[in-house]
């Protein structure tokens, strides 16, 4: 048990310009301490000096974050030797779950650790954040893209008779060339939409065209790191990409049950009285999780031994649902052996 290990926990909840810690004794699991400190590192040295002079001894750092708001922390103290792991943020639902504050979250980071549900070594490879870095930009461009496409079609509806006829049904790829086109009408009602549907045309194929850019470098850097996993079936550049996002490096997630749990894939027991099932888990890496999502809906519609098995299973009484998030949680162990395996460049 990590309180037989360590005797004080400092849990940290992290933001762009202030980190607040909480140091929280396992013995007691009383929080002995709370302060905020700066996101710089005046501020990290004056952190690690209270966590020397309060904390002596074994002591281990629960981060939030430690891939982004954290990251300079978390570099910050690995590099002077202070043992330090990752905790997943919590989710805000509902008017509790706004209830809060940034020493709560800090403590609550601590006890999170404390309770075994958490700790994961922070994400500090180079490699592995360019990869984050070109993956989120690309998936900004393909979501700014698909709402300017969104824009164009409902502006369509609302066009001109003649305008909506002979643009509306058309493919995707032609009716951005149309509306591309488009001139200066007789009147300035017609002006005015001609200059809205090429102007969202322009700025539809140019954000295609930068997320095709990305996804031919992350394609590049992925093959270079794990060219063995790109030949596993249903797994493509983008997807493999967040496996090797989520896993960073050899040994960071401590198995692959964790490594299932940081998916959202482990399963959590939901049965009453004679119905005996586990529920869908809302948590984790919810860009991993899609990504494995992704596979198995891949695998669904091209494998036939995937087919068989959701089959086999919804046979026995499960139903489809079910089956998935089986075939998920099997995906992630499989997956989870398979980078732990491959050999580092």
């Amino acid at each position: 048990m990590l309180a037989d290990d360590v005797a004080y926990v400092i849990g940290v909840d992290t933001h762009a310009e202030s980190h607040t810690l909480a140091l929280v004794e396992t013995r007691t699991q009383r929080t002995r301490r709370s302060l905020s400190v700066p996101a710089t590192r005046r501020g990290y040295r004056h952190a690690l000096r209270l966590a020397r002079r309060q904390a002596a001894g074994r002591r281990v750092w629960a981060l939030e974050g430690s891939g982004s708001y954290g990251a300079g922390l978390a570099r910050f103290l690995v590099e002077r030797g202070e043992l330090v792991l990752e905790v997943e943020r919590p989710r805000r639902e509902g008017r509790q779950g706004r209830l809060k504050s940034d020493a709560l979250d800090a403590e609550r980071a601590a006890r999170l650790l404390l309770s075994g549900r958490a700790g994961a070594l922070p994400r500090l490879d180079s490699k592995t954040q360019a990869l984050r870095g070109l993956l989120s930009t690309r998936a900004g461009a393909v979501t700014a893209s698909t709402a300017a496409m969104n824009e164009l079609r409902a502006l369509l509806l609302s066009a001109p008779p003649d305008v909506r006829e002979r643009l509306q049904g058309l493919p995707r790829s032609s009716l951005l060339e149309s509306c591309a086109r488009l001139r200066a009408g007789a009147d300035s009602e017609r002006s005015a939409l001609a200059l809205a549907l090429r102007s969202l045309a322009k700025r539809i194929r140019a954000l295609r065209e930068e997320a095709e850019e990305l996804e031919r470098e992350i394609a590049r850097r992925v093959d270079e790191r794990a060219p063995a996993l790109l030949e596993r079936k249903g797994i493509g550049p983008i997807c493999a990409a967040s496996l090797l996002i989520a896993w960073s490096e050899p040994r960071r997630v401590r198995s692959e049950a964790a490594f299932a749990r940081l998916a959202g894939v482990a399963p959590i027991p939901a049965s009453s009285g004679k119905v005996v099932r586990h529920r869908l888990d809302r948590g984790g890496d919810r860009r991993l999780n899609r990504a494995l999502h992704t596979i198995v809906l891949s695998r669904r519609r091209t494998d036939a031994e995937t087919k068989a098995y959701i089959a086999r299973r919804v046979s026995e009484g499960k139903s489809e649902r079910e089956a998935v998030r089986c075939l998920k949680r099997y995906l992630a162990r499989s997956l989870f052996r398979a980078l732990e395996a491959m050999p580092q460049t």
